[in-house]
């Protein structure tokens, strides 16, 4: 027996009509064997593997990858001060607020894209249209705890050197989204700016173990995000910190 998208889901109980249905459709959050489904009118079998997409916690499924950073690494963030760089819509912010984070200095060079929510918190402090390559301790004055990084389009290796003055001394800690596609030489990147190939994934890791050894930094792995960058691009997360003790 088959039945059309949008009868199925209410057939299934998942929605509670065919209006309903639609509108869950039309957002993009029905998947059939975990691709998005997004026609209607589409027949499928009734025991057809089915879900939807759970609302996410975080603001942005940004969250979620931090998250996975925060549980691997073992990262304590209750009452820190954090950086965030490269806030964007405040995915990792709120990750850390719920988290028990006491600051976060959310810093992008974009101006609007912060979710209200994050925007409106006391405990956070907001730099739009701001380079991080241009902080200095004095702009947050005062020290952080931890600074957390999801940046686009520029290596990490740009920004990790001018977040350690940032610290006290000999406490750096920087959980930093590692993307292939930014980190590799454009001769290396796939079309549509796709990295598929995991030895590549393993160079643009490897990369950044051997520019944090320049920088005097302890290179504690990688973690793969538990969910896909843009465009399918595998992305990782690893720690970095002065010497051998995880922050705590």
């Amino acid at each position: 027996m088959k039945l059309r998208l949008d009868e199925l889901l209410v057939h299934r109980g998942v929605a509670s009509d065919l209006v309903k249905a639609r509108a869950m459709i039309g957002a993009g959050e029905v998947y059939v064997d975990d691709s998005v489904a997004d026609k209607a009118g589409q027949t499928y079998a009734v025991d057809t593997n089915l879900r939807t997409r759970e609302k996410c916690r975080y603001v942005s499924r940004g969250g979620l990858k931090l998250e996975k950073g925060l549980e691997h690494f073992r990262i304590d963030v209750q009452e820190a001060c954090c950086l965030d760089v490269g806030a964007s819509s405040g995915g990792f912010s709120d990750c850390l607020l719920q988290a028990g984070a006491a600051k976060v200095f959310a810093v992008d060079v974009a101006y609007g894209q912060l979710d209200w929510k994050i925007r409106q918190d006391p405990r956070v402090v907001i730099f739009e249209r701001f380079n991080a390559r241009n902080l200095v301790p004095e702009t947050l004055k005062q020290p952080i705890d931890l600074a957390v990084m999801d940046t686009s389009f520029i290596s990490i290796t740009s920004i990790i050197p001018v977040l350690l003055p940032l610290f006290p001394a000999n406490r750096v800690s920087i959980v930093a989204l590692i993307k292939p596609q930014f980190e590799l030489p454009k001769s290396k990147v796939g079309k549509g700016g796709v990295v598929r190939e995991p030895e590549l994934h393993q160079e643009a890791i490897d990369k950044i173990r051997e520019f944090a050894e320049t920088q005097q930094l302890i290179f504690h792995g990688t973690v793969p995000s538990p969910i896909l960058g843009p465009k399918g691009n595998r992305e990782f997360l690893t720690h970095l910190t002065s010497n051998n003790t995880h922050f705590q």
